[in-house]
């Protein structure tokens, strides 16, 4: 008989079950495909993880499964033990199974499955939540006639062969599209995009250069039959590529390659592993590389000649001097705003008011529930971001209603940038529809992502770009790189300008950018991180939740000597009333931190485990 192990996908249980495979499904399931299953009296979605013969005779025991652990039910193969390498599994005898009720169609593939496996042990997450971000939106039951048209290649090499992770630095306005071409005249190539909308520009050029692509997440099933470029954004890090040859990751210091829930895994991680078990060379495309994209392997530029054109002009506004009550607007953003150029502002916060003081009695408007700092979201109301209490304007301490502005988000700015040009001023958050027409705009750093180099922007303006040199985290410096970088790309490098004004005018964020050269920046974050024994010097993760005390002291129990704890600490403001307590996990390097973090059994209880976070 033929036995599949499936891993459902209901939250909590994270354990794999055995079925029979009907006969009918016997020469079509594979492993990866979707599966249903009665489980526990309900029926339930799966992936197939494993398929075995085993010829014994069934027991006699002929008791329902679905409660693990009983005799005959299907959770007799528990789920790999993860302070275990990935891909050990237990194994158990076979008794009395239930068949497969379904074959929902197909999975990721098989060596996805079993990456899938290893990062659920690198993050510390359900190997179910891996396994949908690789499976397609919507049920595949067929595949189609692959087509692996390349797009034509560029008049000369400009990547190598070489099996292993190479870093290009490539200019902030300078085109992937040779580089991906390049790419994939060594076979199917997969290729990671930071953006949706950069995606379907890059899939426009392949497409135009006569190469078959498969866009995702709508063109899965094309790349599951194979094509000979695979695209899109963070998810197609889990994408089906038959064949692969390449691995293509454009923009890799991007942010949203990491994802912000827990697990808080990495699509540039994913690639590179992906890349290793696959034997395939791995491009991770950067025009501003940070430390630790730069210990995962050598960096080079094609063009070092070009590279440095592709960022735009820098024009510093030194703010050292002028009166911190002048507010946010220089006399030269003043200038820009009234002159017939597109100008695009840069804020980042949102709202009206982000902080607010009593103008008599000088108090912090505060939230009378929770005592957090309250906004104003819109006239004439304070709200609090922590509970969700919301208050007229009106200080809590003498009762005033004249409050003075301390920091103001971008709906203020753009009220006030209207009346300091005399133009139409749109605003862009990550929450904006369609995007407004007008040629000044201001908005957060989502602006930077979603307008089009092809909009014919002049000048990028960041009105207060000390928030991001001197933010709370230890990748300030390289978030504040990649945001300039940003900007240089939408305003088509030396075409354009990239104003900051700041009172930290010698930071060595502002050197690498005027010079045109990340490396400046990279030498002191190194070191930064090198003294504080950070990532790429060290592996961490933080620990939170309402069950983080029990389970932190079961892990401090254990008593292992590589391994570091710090805590209990208190970040700040929380989306729940009360204060959030987090602990710092450390150690030497992964496999030690992950083994680790599988030790402990998980409590009932929220528990957050965030390895490798992005706002560290």
């Amino acid at each position: 008989m033929l036995i599949a192990s499936v891993v459902t996908d209901v939250i909590g249980i994270d354990k794999q079950f055995d079925y029979l495979v009907p006969p009918g499904m016997d020469g079509s399931l594979e492993v990866g495909c979707q599966v249903r299953v009665d489980l526990a009296g309900r029926r339930v979605g799966a992936w197939v993880t494993g398929l075995r013969r085993d010829d014994l005779p069934l027991g006699d025991d002929r008791r329902a499964p679905g409660a693990p652990g009983s005799p005959g039910s299907p959770g007799l193969r528990p789920e790999p033990d993860r302070s275990l390498p990935p891909g050990r599994s237990s194994q158990a005898p076979t008794g009395s199974l239930k068949a497969i009720a379904k074959m929902k169609g197909w999975g990721p593939q098989a060596e996805v499955v079993d990456l899938a496996g290893w990062a659920s042990w690198r993050w510390a997450g359900r190997k179910a939540h891996f396994l949908a971000a690789a499976s397609p939106e919507r049920a595949v039951r067929r595949l189609v006639q692959p087509r692996l048209c390349r797009p034509a290649p560029p008049s000369s090499k400009l990547l190598p062969r070489t099996v292993g992770v190479h870093v290009v630095r490539i200019g902030p306005a300078s085109d992937p599209t040779p580089l991906v071409a390049d790419a994939a005249q060594l076979g199917p190539i997969l290729v990671v995009v930071p953006t949706h909308t950069r995606v379907s520009a890059l899939a426009f050029r392949l497409r135009r250069a006569g190469g078959d692509v498969a866009v995702l997440p709508d063109g899965w099933a094309q790349a599951r039959s194979g094509s000979a470029v695979v695209v899109g954004s963070r998810g197609a890090a889990w994408a089906p590529c038959p064949g692969m040859a390449a691995v293509v990751v454009v923009d890799a210091h991007d942010e949203l390659y990491a994802s912000e829930a827990a697990p808080t895994w990495s699509a540039v991680t994913v690639a590179v592993e992906r890349a290793r078990r696959q034997g395939v060379p791995c491009y991770l495309l950067s025009a501003c590389p940070g430390a630790e994209l730069l210990a995962l392997g050598p960096s080079w530029s094609p063009r070092p000649d070009t590279e440095a054109s592709g960022w735009a002009n820098l024009e510093v506004v030194d703010q050292r001097a002028e009166d911190p009550r002048s507010g946010l607007y220089s006399g030269r953003v003043v200038e820009l705003v009234r002159t017939p150029r597109r100008v695009a502002c840069v804020l980042n916060r949102t709202g009206r008011f982000r902080l607010l003081a009593c103008a008599n009695c000088g108090a912090v408007a505060r939230c009378e529930v929770c005592d957090a700092a309250v906004s104003s979201p819109q006239a004439g109301v304070l709200s609090c971001k922590r509970c969700g209490e919301s208050r007229p304007c009106v200080c809590s301490y003498c009762t005033s209603i004249r409050l003075s502005a301390l920091r103001i988000g971008t709906s203020r700015a753009r009220e006030d940038l209207e009346r300091l040009s005399g133009r139409t001023v749109g605003e862009v958050t990550r929450s904006t529809g369609e995007l407004p027409c007008a040629d000044v705009l201001v908005g957060t750093e989502a602006l930077l992502r979603r307008l089009d180099p092809a909009a014919g922007f002049d000048v990028v303006a960041f009105l207060d770009f000390d928030q991001e040199l001197l933010a709370p985290r230890v990748s300030a410096g390289e978030h504040a790189l990649a945001l300039v970088s940003a900007a240089s790309r939408l305003v088509r490098g030396r075409r354009g300008t990239v104003l900051v004004q700041t009172r930290t005018p010698d930071h060595y964020v502002i050197a690498a950018a005027a010079a045109g050269d990340p490396g400046v920046a990279v030498e002191a974050e190194r070191e930064l991180r090198r003294m504080l024994r950070l990532p790429p010097f060290a592996a961490v993760a933080v620990v939170s939740g309402h069950a983080a005390p029990g389970w932190v002291e079961n892990l401090r129990s254990l008593k292992l000597p590589a391994l570091e704890i710090h805590g209990p600490s208190t970040p700040g403001e929380d989306a729940r009333p009360g204060v959030r307590t987090e602990w710092l996990v450390k150690a030497p390097e992964h496999r030690t931190l992950c083994d680790a973090l599988s030790l402990p059994e998980r409590p009932a209880g929220r528990l957050r485990i965030a390895v490798d976070p992005a706002n560290l």
